[in-house]
C-alpha cells in the first residue's frame, strides 16, 4: 500500500484493487449548531467598537478614504478639465432632457447639480458620471403623466408642448384628496412633486437592496436585456420628442401601446405642425448630426469633444429672441427658468401607493447600470468599487435631492466617456461639473427664456444615436448567441410598443424562460478518445476520435435537477442506443414464449434454463457492458435528479450493463453521498477522470470474461 499526506486528504492506492481506482479521505468537517451561528452573526452585526465605528463611517464614506491622499499636482489639472467640459455638455442636456421627465427645465438643473455632488461624497468608481439618463427620464415622465392625468389634469398640451395651469380650486381639491397643503399649486408643481416621490421610493429601494445586500439581482439583467430595454425605450423617447420638433399639441398617450397611439396622434393632427418649429428642428439635426459624427471620428486626435449642442443652445436662443419668434409664429419656448434654489420640500406621502411599482422599475434599472458601469470601468483602470457601496450612493442620489425638487438619476454611458477621455482621474471631476451647474443655477439660467423647445427635443433626439446603432450589431450577435438575440429583439420590441415598464418585465421573464429552456434541453453527446492521450472531447464536434469497444461514454452539459430529469435519461438511452426498459420488457416477452414452448415440447436448447437463453442471445446481438457518464458540466443535482441516476443504474444494472461515474465536482459528490448513492460500494463507483473510469470497465470486464471462460472449461 502506498500513501501520500496532502494535508489532511489522503490518496490511498492498493495493488489489489483495480487500475485507475483512487479512494480519498475527506477532511472532518466541523457541524456548527444553526442557533450557535446565528448567536455569532447578531454579536458580530450588533457590537460597536471605536474601531468598528470609523470603519462604518469611512465605507459610508468613501471620500474620507481617498480625498487626504489625493494628489494635486498629478490629478486636479485633469479633473477640472473633465468636469468642466461634461459641466458644459451638461446644461442643455438637463434642460433638454426635463422635457423627457414632463418636468420643467430648472429641474433637469436641479438633479444634475446635486447628484454629482452626493456621489461625489459617497461613490467608489472614479470615473463614471451620476446624473440624467435618458431611459429613466421617460420611466418618470410616464408616471408623471399617468398620475397628472390620475388627477385630473388637462390631457392636452397647449401649443408647442407647454405643461397648462389648472384652476385654483382644481389644483386644491386634487392636493386636499392627497392631503397636501390647501396652497395652490399649478400643474408644473404637482408634475414635480410627483416626479420626487418617485426618486425617494426609487431611491429608499435602492437602499433597501444595499442593506439586504442584493446586488446579485442585477446578474439576472443580462448584456442584451439591458442593452434590447435601453434601444426599446429610445424609440419611445424618440416619439415623445417628435411633437416638440413638429410644434404640435396632440392628446397625450399613457399605458400600454403609449407610443402605438403617439404616432396615430401625430398623423392625425399633421396639418397643425409649426412651420418655424419645423424649419429650426431641420436646420439644429443638420448641425449636429455631423457636428457629433466628426466628435467621434476625431476623438483620439480632439484633447476635449466639441461642446456643440452648448453651441446650437447660445445660438437658438439667440435667434429666437431677437427674431420674436415666439410673438410672430407661435413658437414653443422654455419660458421662465428661475435663478437659485427652492426651498426644500418633503415628498407626497399619499402618492406613494400609486407610484410604488413604477418606482421599483426605476430602482432596479438604474442600479444595475450604475453598478455595471462602475465595475467596467474599474476592471479597465484597475481599481477595485464596492457593488454594495454603489447602491448605496445611487439610492442616496436619489433619496435626497427629491427633497430639493429633483427627479431619478444613474449611470449614463455618453457623459461617463467624455469624462475618462478627457483626464478624470477621480470623483473631484465631479465637483468641477456641479460648480458649473451652479454657475447655470445662480447667473446664467435666466438668458435662456427664448429657447425653442424643439431644440430641446432634437438635442434628446441626436444623443440616442448610440442605443439605435444597436441594430448594426445584430447580424454579429445572431451568429454568437441566437438566443441573447431573441431576448434583446423581445425585450426591445415589447418596450417600445407596449410600454417601458411591461418591456422590462416581459424582457426579465422571457430571459428566465429562456434559461429555464436552456437547462431542460441541455447539450448531449458521446465522448472518444484523441489518439495517443488521455483526452475525451465530443464525437459530434471533432473526427477521427477512437472509442473502446463494449464502452460509451455519454456527456450531459447541465446541472441535473427535477426540470431536466427525464430529458436527461431520453439523451442517455439515445446516445447509449440500449433503453434498459424496453429490454427488460424484451426478456419478459421472449421468456413468456420460450415457458410456452418448454411446455409444448418438453425440452430447452443445450439444456440451459429460459433466462439463460434470453440473457446470451441479448449478449449477443449487444456487446455492451459500461457505460460511463462524465459529470464534469454537472454543476449540482436535486432529490429528483439523484433519484433518475439511481434508477438509471439499477436498470443498466438489471440488463448487466455497469454505469459509471467520472469527474464529479465536490458538491455532487457530497450530494451522492448524503443521497446514499454509495450504499453498495463495490458497484456504484466515481472516478476523478474518465480515463480511469474506462480502465476500471476494461479490468472489470476482462475478470468477468476470464471468470465465464474458466466455468466453460
Amino acid at each position: 500500500m502506498k500513501s501520500e499526506d496532502n494535508g489532511s486528504i489522503r490518496a490511498i492506492h492498493r495493488s489489489s484493487q483495480p487500475p485507475g481506482t483512487i479512494r480519498l479521505e475527506e477532511k472532518e468537517k466541523k457541524i456548527i449548531p444553526l442557533q450557535t451561528r446565528i448567536t455569532q452573526k447578531i454579536r458580530k452585526t450588533c457590537s460597536c467598537s471605536p474601531s468598528k465605528a470609523k470603519d462604518s463611517l469611512l465605507s459610508f464614506l468613501p471620500v474620507l478614504q481617498w480625498l487626504p491622499k489625493y494628489k494635486l499636482k498629478e490629478y486636479l489639472l485633469g479633473d477640472a478639465m473633465s468636469g468642466l467640459i461634461v459641466g458644459i455638455l451638461l446644461v442643455p442636456q438637463s434642460i433638454a432632457y426635463s422635457l423627457l421627465a414632463g418636468q420643467e427645465p430648472i429641474y433637469g438643473l436641479y438633479t444634475s447639480f446635486f447628484a454629482c455632488i452626493i456621489y461625489f461624497l459617497m461613490g467608489t468608481s472614479k470615473h463614471i458620471h451620476v446624473g440624467i439618463f435618458g431611459v429613466l427620464c421617460l420611466m418618470v415622465g410616464e408616471i408623471v403623466d399617468r398620475e397628472l392625468q390620475a388627477a385630473g389634469y388637462d390631457k392636452v398640451d397647449n401649443q408647442g408642448g407647454h405643461l397648462s395651469t389648472v384652476t385654483s380650486l382644481m389644483a386644491n381639491e386634487t392636493l386636499d384628496a392627497n392631503h397636501t397643503s390647501s396652497m395652490t399649486c399649478d400643474r408644473s408643481c404637482y408634475a414635480i412633486t410627483i416626479g420626487a416621490t418617485v426618486t425617494f421610493m426609487a431611491g429608499v429601494y435602492q437602499v433597501i437592496m444595499g442593506v439586504l445586500q442584493v446586488g446579485f439581482v442585477s446578474v439576472y439583467l443580462s448584456d442584451a436585456l439591458l442593452s434590447g430595454f435601453a434601444t426599446g425605450a429610445s424609440f419611445t423617447i424618440l416619439t415623445s420628442q417628435v411633437k416638440y420638433l413638429l410644434g404640435l399639441s396632440i392628446p397625450r398617450a399613457n399605458g400600454i401601446g403609449s407610443s402605438i397611439y403617439t404616432w396615430i396622434y401625430i398623423f392625425q393632427y399633421i396639418h397643425m405642425t409649426n412651420i418655424c418649429d419645423l424649419i429650426t428642428s431641420i436646420i439644429c439635426l443638420l448641425v449636429l448630426i455631423p457636428a457629433k459624427e466628426l466628435n467621434e471620428c476625431f476623438k483620439s486626435k480632439l484633447k476635449a469633444p466639441i461642446p456643440i449642442e452648448l453651441f446650437v443652445v447660445v445660438g437658438a436662443t439667440l435667434a429666437s429672441h431677437f427674431g420674436h419668434l415666439k410673438e410672430k409664429y407661435g413658437s414653443s419656448i422654455a419660458g421662465d427658468i428661475p435663478t437659485g434654489f427652492l426651498m426644500p420640500k418633503p415628498p407626497e406621502w399619499g402618492l406613494i401607493p400609486n407610484i410604488a411599482v413604477g418606482a421599483l422599475s426605476i430602482a432596479i434599472i438604474g442600479f444595475a447600470i450604475t453598478v455595471s458601469l462602475s465595475e467596467m470601468f474599474a476592471k479597465k483602470h484597475g481599481y477595485e468599487v464596492k457593488a454594495n457601496q454603489e447602491m448605496y450612493a445611487i439610492g442616496f442620489c436619489n433619496i435626497i435631492p427629491s427633497f430639493f425638487h429633483c427627479f431619478a438619476t444613474s449611470a449614463a454611458l455618453a457623459k461617463t466617456l467624455v469624462k475618462e477621455s478627457t483626464g478624470c482621474r477621480t470623483q473631484v471631476s465631479g465637483i468641477m461639473t456641479s460648480l458649473v451647474i451652479l454657475l447655470v443655477l445662480l447667473v446664467i439660467a435666466p438668458l435662456f427664456y427664448s429657447l425653442q423647445k424643439c431644440v430641446l427635443g432634437v438635442i434628446t433626439i441626436v444623443n440616442l444615436r448610440g442605443a439605435l446603432r444597436k441594430f448594426s450589431d445584430l447580424p454579429n450577435m445572431w451568429k454568437v448567441n441566437k438566443i441573447d438575440t431573441c431576448i434583446w429583439l423581445v425585450t426591445m420590441f415589447s418596450s417600445a410598443l407596449i410600454s417601458t415598464e411591461l418591456g422590462l418585465v416581459i424582457g426579465i421573464g422571457f430571459s428566465m424562460l429562456c434559461v429555464i429552456v436552456r437547462s431542460q434541453n441541455p447539450g448531449t453527446t458521446l465522448l472518444g478518445r484523441v489518439e495517443a492521450s488521455e483526452i475525451y472531447e465530443s464525437m459530434t464536434v471533432y473526427k477521427d476520435l477512437n472509442t473502446t469497444k463494449g464502452i460509451k461514454i455519454f456527456r450531459f452539459e447541465a446541472s441535473l435537477y427535477y426540470v431536466n430529469k427525464q430529458s436527461f435519461k431520453s439523451a442517455l438511452y439515445k446516445h447509449v442506443g440500449v433503453d434498459p426498459v424496453l429490454v427488460a420488457l424484451a426478456r419478459k416477452k421472449a421468456a413468456k414464449k420460450q415457458e410456452k414452448l418448454q411446455k409444448k415440447e418438453g425440452i430447452t436448447e443445450a439444456g440451459h434454463t429460459p433466462v439463460e437463453v434470453v440473457q446470451r442471445l441479448y449478449e449477443e446481438q449487444m456487446p455492451l457492458h459500461s457505460v460511463i457518464i462524465d459529470c464534469s458540466v454537472i454543476q449540482f443535482i436535486d432529490t429528483a435528479g439523484l433519484n433518475t441516476l439511481k434508477e438509471v443504474v439499477k436498470d443498466y444494472g438489471d440488463t448487466g450493463i455497469r454505469v459509471l461515474l467520472a469527474q464529479c465536482s465536490s458538491s455532487m459528490r457530497s450530494s451522492l453521498r448524503n443521497g446514499d448513492y454509495f450504499k453498495r460500494e463495490d458497484e456504484n463507483l466515481v472516478f476523478h477522470s474518465i480515463h480511469q473510469a474506462v480502465q476500471f470497465a476494461l479490468y472489470k470486464q476482462e475478470q468477468l470474461d476470464a471468470s465465464i471462460n474458466g466455468s466453460t472449461v
